[in-house]
């Protein structure tokens, strides 16, 4: 993978209809989507879908990569994929010898082999000493690999943090990642859509983190169940790209498929001089094709939820899940005052 390269798949999703779609008023998602869509669903299969950026860990990559040797395949695009040591690093000091203690056995297995893969199949990796390992979701942003229009997929749920960028993000499991890894394509169902918008401004001592509680805690852990979230409004544009690579994150609690915002000046200042930012001639054209990823007047979403932001108090969480989240000023519910015999079966074991 080479620096200040704009993916081929970003550059086409502002430009590229998608048949039907392009007819009629399409929602940002439905423009990346469109762009990206090798082959569309029918009422048997689902969609192949083209992805720009395949980032691997430790974790889930092992039996995919066991699943290519065993059919004699090989990565299809390792300029597209990027590995990094993330879920079973060590936390402790390095020794005296400068290297890092693991001292859980399986966890030193997984790093291992998850070098031995990418020297095998010709992968980057940014391995245990690399300034540049970290976060599997964070090191996209930080190098400037994930930008705005693009696909991009993960073996980790939380893989929606990139939608921050104006990209569409999502996990998927370890035999979906061979797909990825062999083909650089993906089987997919399309998802619906949510528009969650966020009026005003967040109040004083309010963050990113309280805002997308009180948007669980609004729609519950399952509101988002089959939706790609698409966060709209002037709270959301007033918030910083680490801001809303937090309320992207967190958008799984919700139980959808991946959030996203469009992107704006905010996003490009933060891209911009990045490792693997376009540069030169190449930035002003990655530019005009950004500032252009925005919905149609008109597009429709399958789903609306509209949050005053400036109504809003720091959160905290009282149970077992991100939805059971109240002001600082609220009350926990009580058990007994609650109607419902599932909820109030959850309340109560919750509390216990």
């Amino acid at each position: 993978m080479s620096e200040a390269t704009v993916p081929a798949g970003a550059a086409a999703a502002a430009s590229r209809g998608g048949g039907a779609g392009a007819r009629r008023p399409r929602t940002l998602f439905e423009k990346i989507w469109d762009a990206h869509e090798v082959r569309p669903e029918t009422a048997s299969t689902p969609a192949v879908l083209y992805v720009d950026l395949h980032l691997v860990h430790e974790v889930t990559s092992p039996q995919a990569f066991a699943e290519l040797r065993a059919r004699g395949l090989r990565v299809r695009r390792p300029d597209r994929t990027l590995a990094t040591m993330d879920h079973s690093t060590p936390t402790l000091p390095r020794g005296a010898d400068g290297a890092f203690p693991v001292v859980d056995v399986r966890a030193a297995a997984q790093l291992e082999r998850l070098a031995e893969n990418c020297r095998d199949f010709g992968i980057p990796l940014y391995a245990l000493g690399d300034e540049r390992q970290g976060i599997v979701h964070v090191i996209g942003p930080e190098q400037g690999l994930t930008q705005p229009g693009m696909t991009i997929v993960c073996g980790d749920s939380h893989t929606s943090t990139h939608g921050a960028f104006g990209a569409l993000a999502f996990g998927i499991g370890t035999t979906e990642v061979a797909h990825v890894l062999a083909t650089q394509c993906l089987l997919q169902k399309r998802a619906k859509t949510m528009e969650v918008r966020v009026e005003g401004r967040l109040p004083r001592g309010v963050a990113a983190k309280d805002l997308i509680l009180a948007i669980i805690a609004r729609i519950g852990t399952g509101g988002g169940t089959g939706h790609v979230l698409e966060y709209t409004g002037p709270a959301i544009r007033a918030l910083s790209m680490e801001e809303r690579m937090t309320v992207c994150n967190m958008s799984i609690e919700a139980g959808a498929r991946a959030g996203r915002g469009a992107p704006d000046d905010t996003t490009f200042e933060y891209l911009a001089g990045r490792p693997f930012a376009p540069r030169g001639a190449a930035w002003d054209a990655a530019l005009a094709r950004w500032t252009s990823l925005r919905g149609d007047d008109g597009g429709a979403y399958d789903a609306s939820v509209t949050i005053d932001a400036s109504r809003l108090a720091p959160m905290v969480t009282y149970g077992t899940n991100p939805g059971m989240a109240i002001p600082v000023d609220g009350r926990v519910p009580d058990p007994a005052r609650e109607g419902d015999a599932s909820r109030r079966a959850a309340l109560e074991k919750a509390l216990a």
